[in-house]
Parts: structure tokens; sequence; C-alpha cells
């Protein structure tokens, strides 16, 4: 059963090109390689700039709809996700909110047809959390956690296929926490969030997404001379 894995954009703009930050275009570009082929990446809530900047990360295949290297449908939107429902007809109950205060895990069985759509608050990367999903909780979804350990939003879209789709159980799925990314002997960065870890021990980054962190520590150096 082909499923929705749906994003709830909730970061400001750049302020310097009034669109999403390319951090958070690497990310959500990951999101639709992590998705599989088969199923759908929505994002909702985006401004009109930002709408496009997404857009233009994919070959267009029809009105809002593009479709991904990977074979991931994705759909872009100004509107948030109550609205988007309506327009689908998708109810309430057929949502499940990933959310890290629900009182159940995320297993199996919940890709067996009782969720729909899978909603995630779009929140890249805030350390400490600020419990942003919140904004989403109060409207009552189905709730389920994905662990107590912070993950990039990308990560968790990943983990949730993993789980629904893979039928991986969660605490089967290999994790690196806290991992260090190190460009040099001289030069490191360390993630305070969990990822998915492959074969060879390492966290599983968006493409682009080294070069970008490098890019910001040399800025960082520049500054402090």
């Amino acid at each position: 059963m082909a499923l929705s894995f749906v994003v709830e954009h909730m970061e400001d703009d750049d302020q310097a090109t009034k669109s999403v930050p390319p951090w958070v275009l690497l990310e959500y570009k990951h999101m639709t390689t992590l998705a599989g082929s088969g199923n759908t990446v929505r994002f909702t809530h985006l401004s009109l700039s930002s709408c496009a900047a997404l857009q233009a990360l994919w070959v267009s295949n029809k009105d809002d709809a593009t479709q991904s290297n990977s074979g991931a449908s994705v759909k872009t939107t100004t509107s948030g996700i109550l609205g988007v429902m309506k327009q689908e007809n998708v109810s309430l109950s057929s949502v499940c909110l990933l959310d890290p205060k629900a009182e159940l895990p995320l297993t199996p069985e919940d890709g067996d047809g009782r969720f729909k759509w899978f909603l995630f608050g779009g929140i890249l990367g805030d350390d400490p959390p600020r419990d942003r999903t919140s904004e989403l909780r109060v409207l009552g979804f189905p709730t389920r956690h994905l662990g107590t350990v912070q993950m990039t939003t990308d990560t968790a879209v990943g983990v949730t296929k993993a789980v629904v789709v893979d039928k991986t159980p969660l605490n089967e799925i290999p994790y690196i926490d806290y991992p260090t990314i190190r460009f040099n002997v001289q030069e490191s960065v360390e993630m305070p969030f969990r990822y998915i870890k492959t074969t060879h021990g390492e966290p599983v980054l968006p493409d682009g997404m080294r070069d970008l962190l490098k890019a910001d520590l040399d800025k960082g150096f520049d500054i402090e001379e």
C-alpha cells in the first residue's frame, strides 16, 4: 500500500533568499530518497517562494506533483495540513503524528492500513528541542514515537519508512547517536542527533550536507579571525 509522508513546514524562510535555507533543502530532498519508490512525500505550509524552491529540485511531472530520482512522488503546497486533508478527503484518524511525547512506539503493524499518512513537524535541528510538535499535537491526531533520542526530520522519515513499509522494528534499525563529522585532523563537528547508521558505521546524511557543514565551519573561523 502506498503511503504519504507529510512534512508540515515550520522553519522560517532564509532572510537573504526569502526561501527555504540551503540545509533545509538538502534534508527535504533527502526525505524523498528515504521515503522510497511508490510512496509520496508532501510538504505543506510553505511560503510561495519556498514552494518554488522545492519544486525546482525535481523535474516537473504534472501540476504540483513531481517525481524524485528515487521514484517517490513529491507534492508541495502553501496550505496547512488540515486544509490538505480536507482537499484529499483524509480523516484525522488515518493520519499518524510522529510525536516524541507519544505514549506508544511506532510498530510495523501501523503500516497495515490503519494509517494512510504519517505526519512530521518540519523542524530540522532544534537543539535543545523546543517541542514545536505541540502545535500539531493539539489538533488531535493519533500519535506514535520513534524512541527517546531526537532525530533530524529526514532521519525520522527514513526510520518511519523502515518500520511501516520494510517492517523493521524500531529496536532493530542500526543507529548512531551524536556522531562526529570529521573533515581533517583538526576540524570536526559533533551532530546532536540520532541518525541511521550505514554498514560502514557512518551516519546517513543528505548529499551535500558534509560540504555545507564544512562551509559553515569555515565561516565561523573567518569571523573569529
